[in-house]
């Protein structure tokens, strides 16, 4: 029996997925998670309140810590965890950055039922799975020069810190959910924006949403 944590923060998205994996022999919801920051406890909690995941399906766009550091993190405590990226948007270099924390796959939001049970049976056996339209985008942005997707000259943390502040996430919020004083937030903040070539917040999100680092529906 497979034991699969779903982490998304809408709750339609869970409920759906959920009714998805209840009809599939073999697999097991054991439990939802709407945050990272839930996610991860509920991994590291060794008490018998529930069965312990074997695979984690990881939303990568949610407030506080987000997917990103919600799999790393994860990984760290519950290295013999998989995770298995969801996400709506498939635009690297989030998905070439969650592969290397150590997620053991990255499908689309938009994948067909069959091909998510498909992709959480194989990385539960311990192969790596990654749907076409992933695949496609990685293999493209190495043919591609950073000034076409100006975002994968960040780096992890610059990355994760971009994409708070573009849910609206205020400094002082950030800087307590990493762990860090609100200096070193704003530091690698005026980092990304060299990096960028931009000079705020505002620009920032028109920048992310033009390359479609996130998702505004």
């Amino acid at each position: 029996m497979i034991n699969v944590l779903l982490v998304d923060d809408h709750e339609l998205v869970r409920t759906g997925i959920s009714r998805i994996l209840k009809d599939e022999r073999g697999i097991k919801v054991v439990g939802e998670a709407s945050s990272g920051e839930e996610a991860l406890q509920f991994c590291r909690d060794i008490s018998t309140n529930h069965e312990s995941p074997d695979v984690v399906l990881m939303d990568m766009q949610m407030p506080g810590i987000g997917g990103l550091n919600a799999t790393k993190r994860i990984l760290h405590y519950c290295p013999d965890i998989k995770i298995l990226a969801l996400s709506v948007s498939c635009e690297e270099p989030i998905p070439t950055k969650v592969l290397q924390l150590g997620a053991s796959g990255f499908i689309s939001k938009k994948a067909a039922p069959a091909e998510m049970v498909q992709a959480i049976k194989k990385v539960y056996s311990g192969q790596r799975y990654i749907s076409d339209e992933v695949a496609q985008k990685i293999a493209m942005s190495k043919i591609q020069s950073s000034a076409e997707n100006p975002f994968s000259e960040l780096s992890d943390r610059e990355m994760q810190i971009m994409l708070m502040i573009t849910q609206g996430e205020k400094i002082n919020d950030i800087a307590e959910k990493l762990n860090v004083s609100p200096k070193t937030v704003n530091s690698y903040r005026y980092r990304m924006f060299e990096k960028l070539k931009i000079d705020g917040d505002v620009e920032l999100t028109h920048l992310a949403i033009r390359h479609r680092m996130i998702n505004i529906s």
